[in-house]
Protein backbone atom coordinates (compact mmCIF):
# COMPACT_ATOMS: atom_id res chain seq x y z
CA UNK A 1 0.00 0.00 0.00
CA UNK A 2 1.39 3.68 -1.09
CA UNK A 3 1.09 6.67 1.14
CA UNK A 4 -1.21 9.07 0.53
CA UNK A 5 -0.06 12.30 -1.55
CA UNK A 6 0.76 15.36 0.72
CA UNK A 7 -0.34 18.39 -0.93
CA UNK A 8 2.75 20.72 -1.17
CA UNK A 9 2.73 23.79 0.90
CA UNK A 10 4.16 25.60 -1.93
CA UNK A 11 0.98 24.88 -4.23
CA UNK A 12 -1.10 26.63 -1.20
CA UNK A 13 -3.71 23.23 -0.79
CA UNK A 14 -3.69 22.07 2.58
CA UNK A 15 -5.70 18.55 3.22
CA UNK A 16 -7.86 19.97 5.91
CA UNK A 17 -10.43 22.78 6.03
CA UNK A 18 -9.41 26.20 7.64
CA UNK A 19 -10.57 26.70 11.24
CA UNK A 20 -13.37 29.12 11.83
CA UNK A 21 -12.34 31.96 13.72
CA UNK A 22 -14.36 31.71 16.66
CA UNK A 23 -14.01 35.72 17.11
CA UNK A 24 -16.56 36.11 14.13
CA UNK A 25 -19.49 34.00 15.01
CA UNK A 26 -22.63 35.55 15.99
CA UNK A 27 -23.45 36.80 19.56
CA UNK A 28 -25.99 34.68 19.90
CA UNK A 29 -23.75 31.77 19.39
CA UNK A 30 -23.13 30.18 22.92
CA UNK A 31 -19.54 28.88 23.73
CA UNK A 32 -19.73 25.66 26.23
CA UNK A 33 -16.93 26.94 28.09
CA UNK A 34 -18.35 30.31 28.66
CA UNK A 35 -21.80 31.54 30.37
CA UNK A 36 -24.50 32.54 27.90
CA UNK A 37 -23.83 35.90 26.44
CA UNK A 38 -27.27 36.77 26.00
CA UNK A 39 -29.45 35.19 28.60
CA UNK A 40 -33.01 35.43 29.22
CA UNK A 41 -34.24 38.03 31.52
CA UNK A 42 -33.34 36.94 35.68
CA UNK A 43 -34.79 37.83 38.56
CA UNK A 44 -32.64 37.60 41.85
CA UNK A 45 -32.37 34.65 43.75
CA UNK A 46 -31.72 36.72 46.88
CA UNK A 47 -28.04 34.51 47.47
CA UNK A 48 -25.28 36.26 45.69
CA UNK A 49 -23.53 32.82 45.84
CA UNK A 50 -26.50 31.62 43.71
CA UNK A 51 -27.09 34.63 40.91
CA UNK A 52 -23.33 34.58 40.45
CA UNK A 53 -23.00 31.38 39.01
CA UNK A 54 -26.41 31.57 37.40
CA UNK A 55 -26.87 33.10 33.22
CA UNK A 56 -28.18 36.27 33.77
CA UNK A 57 -27.32 36.78 37.65
CA UNK A 58 -30.80 35.51 38.64
CA UNK A 59 -33.52 32.87 38.18
CA UNK A 60 -34.45 33.22 34.44
CA UNK A 61 -37.45 33.90 32.53
CA UNK A 62 -38.81 32.70 29.68
CA UNK A 63 -38.00 28.88 30.27
CA UNK A 64 -38.36 25.95 32.52
CA UNK A 65 -36.39 25.77 35.70
CA UNK A 66 -36.08 22.25 37.40
CA UNK A 67 -35.31 21.11 41.50
CA UNK A 68 -34.61 17.67 41.96
CA UNK A 69 -35.32 17.18 45.43
CA UNK A 70 -34.67 13.57 47.63
CA UNK A 71 -37.80 14.34 49.33
CA UNK A 72 -40.28 17.29 50.30
CA UNK A 73 -39.22 19.43 53.11
CA UNK A 74 -36.22 19.94 52.99
CA UNK A 75 -36.21 23.51 52.27
CA UNK A 76 -37.06 23.85 48.62
CA UNK A 77 -39.46 26.40 49.57
CA UNK A 78 -36.90 28.24 51.61
CA UNK A 79 -34.78 28.57 48.94
CA UNK A 80 -37.55 30.17 47.07
CA UNK A 81 -38.51 33.04 49.74
CA UNK A 82 -36.55 36.34 48.58
CA UNK A 83 -38.33 35.64 45.40
CA UNK A 84 -41.41 35.35 46.47
CA UNK A 85 -41.51 37.97 48.96
CA UNK A 86 -40.28 40.38 46.54
CA UNK A 87 -42.91 39.17 43.69
CA UNK A 88 -45.82 39.27 46.17
CA UNK A 89 -44.59 42.53 47.63
CA UNK A 90 -44.86 43.90 44.29
CA UNK A 91 -48.65 42.69 44.06
CA UNK A 92 -47.51 39.85 41.44
CA UNK A 93 -49.28 36.38 41.68
CA UNK A 94 -47.80 33.28 42.57
CA UNK A 95 -48.94 30.15 41.56
CA UNK A 96 -48.29 26.95 43.66
CA UNK A 97 -49.68 23.98 41.33
CA UNK A 98 -50.54 20.51 43.02
CA UNK A 99 -47.96 21.35 46.16
CA UNK A 100 -47.59 17.62 47.97
CA UNK A 101 -48.71 19.37 51.25
CA UNK A 102 -50.85 22.33 52.38
CA UNK A 103 -48.87 25.33 52.50
CA UNK A 104 -48.74 26.42 55.87
CA UNK A 105 -50.13 30.18 55.89
CA UNK A 106 -48.57 31.93 59.24
CA UNK A 107 -45.33 30.38 58.25
CA UNK A 108 -45.24 31.81 55.01
CA UNK A 109 -46.46 35.63 56.46
CA UNK A 110 -43.50 34.97 59.00
CA UNK A 111 -41.23 35.62 55.86
CA UNK A 112 -42.86 38.76 54.57
CA UNK A 113 -44.80 36.71 51.60
CA UNK A 114 -48.25 38.70 51.08
CA UNK A 115 -50.81 35.81 51.04
CA UNK A 116 -53.41 37.75 49.20
CA UNK A 117 -51.43 37.36 46.00
CA UNK A 118 -50.66 33.27 46.43
CA UNK A 119 -53.00 30.87 44.43
CA UNK A 120 -52.89 27.18 44.90
CA UNK A 121 -54.15 24.86 43.15
CA UNK A 122 -54.72 21.42 43.48
CA UNK A 123 -54.61 18.56 40.68
CA UNK A 124 -54.44 15.09 42.28
CA UNK A 125 -54.74 13.47 38.52
CA UNK A 126 -51.48 13.72 36.95
CA UNK A 127 -53.40 13.82 33.67
CA UNK A 128 -54.96 17.13 34.87
CA UNK A 129 -51.69 18.52 36.51
CA UNK A 130 -50.08 18.35 33.62
CA UNK A 131 -52.59 20.40 31.41
CA UNK A 132 -52.93 22.66 34.28
CA UNK A 133 -49.64 23.49 34.15
CA UNK A 134 -49.60 23.84 30.29
CA UNK A 135 -52.51 26.31 30.41
CA UNK A 136 -50.99 28.23 33.10
CA UNK A 137 -47.77 28.96 31.24
CA UNK A 138 -50.19 29.81 28.74
CA UNK A 139 -52.08 32.36 30.36
CA UNK A 140 -48.06 34.34 31.26
CA UNK A 141 -50.36 36.36 33.72
CA UNK A 142 -48.35 35.34 37.15
CA UNK A 143 -45.53 36.62 38.40
CA UNK A 144 -43.37 33.25 39.38
CA UNK A 145 -45.09 29.23 38.66
CA UNK A 146 -43.94 26.38 41.41
CA UNK A 147 -45.38 23.15 39.98
CA UNK A 148 -45.11 19.69 41.10
CA UNK A 149 -45.05 17.22 38.31
CA UNK A 150 -45.32 13.33 39.02
CA UNK A 151 -42.53 11.27 37.91
CA UNK A 152 -43.96 8.40 36.96
CA UNK A 153 -46.49 10.22 34.16
CA UNK A 154 -43.67 12.73 33.07
CA UNK A 155 -42.91 11.93 30.15
CA UNK A 156 -40.30 13.82 27.54
CA UNK A 157 -42.53 14.82 25.28
CA UNK A 158 -44.49 16.66 27.97
CA UNK A 159 -41.62 18.59 29.05
CA UNK A 160 -40.79 19.53 25.76
CA UNK A 161 -44.62 21.51 25.48
CA UNK A 162 -43.71 23.02 28.82
CA UNK A 163 -40.60 24.71 27.87
CA UNK A 164 -42.32 25.64 24.60
CA UNK A 165 -45.19 27.43 26.68
CA UNK A 166 -42.87 28.71 29.03
CA UNK A 167 -41.21 30.87 26.73
CA UNK A 168 -43.88 33.25 26.89
CA UNK A 169 -43.72 33.85 30.83
CA UNK A 170 -43.24 37.10 32.26
CA UNK A 171 -41.99 34.92 35.54
CA UNK A 172 -39.60 32.39 36.79
CA UNK A 173 -41.00 28.78 36.30
CA UNK A 174 -40.26 25.81 38.50
CA UNK A 175 -40.63 22.65 38.22
CA UNK A 176 -40.12 20.58 41.21
CA UNK A 177 -39.45 16.64 40.44
CA UNK A 178 -37.99 13.88 42.24
CA UNK A 179 -34.56 12.98 42.38
CA UNK A 180 -33.91 10.17 40.25
CA UNK A 181 -35.37 12.70 37.24
CA UNK A 182 -31.69 14.07 37.36
CA UNK A 183 -30.89 11.05 35.16
CA UNK A 184 -33.53 11.63 32.49
CA UNK A 185 -33.09 13.82 29.49
CA UNK A 186 -35.13 17.18 29.67
CA UNK A 187 -35.23 20.57 27.60
CA UNK A 188 -35.02 22.36 31.00
CA UNK A 189 -32.13 24.79 30.31
CA UNK A 190 -31.33 25.22 34.31
CA UNK A 191 -31.38 22.19 36.33
CA UNK A 192 -30.40 22.11 40.45
CA UNK A 193 -30.42 18.81 42.42
CA UNK A 194 -31.01 20.09 46.46
CA UNK A 195 -29.99 17.89 48.96
CA UNK A 196 -30.33 18.62 52.76
CA UNK A 197 -28.10 19.75 54.87
CA UNK A 198 -28.21 20.50 58.84
CA UNK A 199 -30.71 23.47 59.20
CA UNK A 200 -30.08 26.26 58.20
CA UNK A 201 -28.12 25.10 55.09
CA UNK A 202 -29.31 23.24 51.58
CA UNK A 203 -26.62 22.17 49.15
CA UNK A 204 -27.26 23.06 45.66
CA UNK A 205 -25.39 21.40 42.96
CA UNK A 206 -25.80 22.72 39.17
CA UNK A 207 -26.34 20.03 36.83
CA UNK A 208 -27.44 22.19 33.85
CA UNK A 209 -26.83 25.27 32.81
CA UNK A 210 -25.67 27.41 30.11
CA UNK A 211 -22.33 27.94 31.04
CA UNK A 212 -18.96 25.35 31.76
CA UNK A 213 -19.35 22.60 34.34
CA UNK A 214 -19.39 23.43 38.12
CA UNK A 215 -18.31 20.47 40.11
CA UNK A 216 -18.38 21.34 43.67
CA UNK A 217 -22.03 22.08 45.09
CA UNK A 218 -23.37 25.47 46.74
CA UNK A 219 -24.08 25.38 50.21
CA UNK A 220 -26.47 28.31 51.21
CA UNK A 221 -27.58 29.67 54.46
CA UNK A 222 -31.57 29.55 53.68
CA UNK A 223 -33.59 32.14 55.34
CA UNK A 224 -35.35 31.77 58.70
CA UNK A 225 -38.71 33.43 60.02
CA UNK A 226 -39.13 35.86 62.59
CA UNK A 227 -39.59 34.70 65.27
CA UNK A 228 -43.55 35.98 67.55
CA UNK A 229 -42.59 34.63 70.39
CA UNK A 230 -39.55 35.48 73.29
CA UNK A 231 -39.36 34.24 76.57
CA UNK A 232 -38.97 37.25 79.52
CA UNK A 233 -39.24 36.85 83.42
CA UNK A 234 -42.15 39.16 84.46
CA UNK A 235 -41.55 41.47 87.05
CA UNK A 236 -41.98 39.64 90.74
CA UNK A 237 -44.12 43.09 92.26
CA UNK A 238 -46.89 42.13 89.24
CA UNK A 239 -47.38 38.39 90.91
CA UNK A 240 -49.70 37.80 93.60
CA UNK A 241 -48.14 37.69 96.97
CA UNK A 242 -50.32 33.80 96.95
CA UNK A 243 -48.67 32.52 93.50
CA UNK A 244 -45.20 33.43 94.95
CA UNK A 245 -45.76 31.40 97.77
CA UNK A 246 -46.89 29.00 96.21
CA UNK A 247 -44.28 29.16 93.61
CA UNK A 248 -41.49 29.26 96.18
CA UNK A 249 -40.62 32.51 95.05
CA UNK A 250 -39.51 31.49 91.85
CA UNK A 251 -39.55 33.80 88.49
CA UNK A 252 -42.26 33.51 85.56
CA UNK A 253 -40.54 31.78 82.57
CA UNK A 254 -43.36 31.29 80.46
CA UNK A 255 -43.67 32.20 77.06
CA UNK A 256 -45.54 34.73 76.29
CA UNK A 257 -46.51 35.76 72.85
CA UNK A 258 -46.17 39.21 71.41
CA UNK A 259 -49.23 40.82 70.08
CA UNK A 260 -49.20 40.83 66.18
CA UNK A 261 -52.02 41.03 63.68
CA UNK A 262 -54.10 37.87 62.69
CA UNK A 263 -52.60 35.86 60.02
CA UNK A 264 -55.74 34.61 57.66
CA UNK A 265 -55.72 30.83 57.60
CA UNK A 266 -54.45 28.29 55.02
CA UNK A 267 -57.86 27.96 53.49
CA UNK A 268 -58.56 31.55 52.72
CA UNK A 269 -55.80 31.53 50.39
CA UNK A 270 -57.64 31.35 47.15
CA UNK A 271 -57.82 31.39 43.42
CA UNK A 272 -58.44 35.13 42.44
Amino acid sequence: MSALPVASPALGHSLAPPAPKLSGLPANVWRAGRLDPMPPAGESSGFAALDAVLPGAGWPTGCLTELLCREAGIGELRLLVPLLQRLTQQRRFVILLAPPHIPYAPALASFGIQLDYLIIIQAPNAADRLWAVEQSLRSSGFGALLAWLPQQRTRPEHLRRLQVAAQSAGGPVFLFRELPAQFEASPAPLRLMLLPRPNPQLSVQILKRRGPVIAQPLLLDLPQPVSTFTLRTAPTQSLDPGLLTSAHSAPDTRIHATARPPIPRASQVLAH
